[in-house]
C-alpha cells in the first residue's frame, strides 16, 4: 500500500482535494492518505519525513516558505523519500513573470476565502435589511445607518457592506416611533446620516421627477427642514453619531463611519 503524505503550512486542505482529484484517475488503488496541516517549523518537516522512510510513501507538499521547501529537499533526500513541491515550481514562475517577491506567508489563500464569503453575506444582509426592513434582525448588525430619506443611507450600507461589514439602514420619519431593536442597540454603532436642507432638497426633486410624485410634499423645503430637525433631534436623543454627507462621496462618508467605530470585538474591516 501507497501512504501519501499531504504537508502543509495551512490546513492542507486544498492540496488533499487536489491529490484526491488525482487518484479518481487511479480505480482501485491501494493507497492511504495522511494530512499533515500548519507545518511551520524544521523539526516538524524532520519528523514527516523520517516516519515516511522506510515505506512505500510520497510526500506532497505545499509549503510557501522557501525554507521549509529547502529543509523538505535535503530531508527527503537523505532519507530516500519521493517528495515533491507543489507549491514552489508555481511561486517560482509567477514570481518571475509578475517582477515580485512571494509574501510566504501561510494560509493567505484561506483567509482570502473567508473574507471573499463574508462580503457576500454581508450584501445578502444589507439587502435584506435596507430601508427599514426585517427591524428584528438588527442585533446581527454591526453598523446601523439612519436619517431622512434620500441622505445617502442605501449607498453607503451598500458600500460598508461590500467591504465585509453587516450593515442595515432605517429611515427616521416624524410620524413614525423609533422600533425598539433600533432604541436598544448600541448608540456608539448607529450613525445619523444628515445632509444640507438645499441639497437634500436637490436630491428629493430629482426622485420626485422620476417617480412623478407630487412636488409640495415629499419634495418641499418645508418637508425637507421638518425632516432632517426629526432626525437631529432623535440622534441627539439617543446618543447617535451625526454624519454631515454634504458633497461628500459614499467611500468619504463609509471611511469616516469606520474611523469612528469602537475598538471591534467581532467585526473585520
Amino acid at each position: 500500500m501507497l501512504t501519501i503524505i499531504v504537508v502543509s503550512d495551512a490546513t492542507g486542505e486544498t492540496a488533499e482535494r487536489v491529490v484526491q482529484s488525482a487518484l479518481v484517475q487511479f480505480e482501485g488503488a491501494d493507497v492511504r492518505l495522511a494530512r499533515f496541516g500548519n507545518v511551520r517549523t524544521t523539526d516538524q518537516v524532520a519528523r514527516i519525513v523520517a516516519e515516511a522512510a522506510g515505506r512505500p510513501a510520497l510526500v506532497l507538499h505545499t509549503l510557501v516558505s522557501d525554507d521549509l521547501r529547502r529543509h523538505m529537499l535535503s530531508e527527503s533526500r537523505r532519507h530516500g523519500v519521493d517528495a515533491m513541491d507543489l507549491m514552489g515550481p508555481l511561486l517560482d514562475r509567477l514570481a518571475r513573470h509578475l517582477d515580485l517577491t512571494p509574501r510566504e506567508k501561510p494560509g493567505l489563500f484561506r483567509q482570502l476565502g473567508e473574507a471573499r464569503q463574508r462580503e457576500i453575506e454581508a450584501v445578502e444582509f444589507a439587502f435584506r435589511h435596507d430601508d427599514g426592513q426585517r427591524v428584528d434582525d438588527l442585533p446581527q448588525a454591526e453598523i446601523v445607518l439612519v436619517g431622512a430619506s434620500r441622505t445617502m443611507k442605501t449607498p453607503t450600507m451598500l458600500y460598508l457592506a461590500y467591504r465585509g461589514w453587516f450593515t442595515a439602514n432605517v429611515p427616521l420619519v416624524p410620524e413614525m416611533p423609533v422600533p425598539e431593536r433600533l432604541r436598544d442597540f448600541p448608540a456608539e454603532r448607529v450613525f445619523c446620516l444628515l445632509m444640507s436642507p438645499n441639497r437634500l432638497l436637490e436630491l428629493r426633486n430629482a426622485r420626485a421627477r422620476y417617480l412623478d410624485l407630487p412636488g409640495e410634499g415629499y419634495a418641499s423645503m418645508a418637508a425637507v427642514r421638518r425632516d432632517l430637525r426629526h432626525a437631529q433631534k432623535t440622534a441627539r436623543q439617543h446618543g447617535w453619531r451625526a454624519i454631515d454627507a454634504t458633497g461628500r462621496s459614499v467611500e468619504e462618508i463609509a471611511q469616516e463611519i469606520v474611523t469612528l467605530l469602537p475598538p471591534p470585538d467581532g467585526p473585520a474591516s
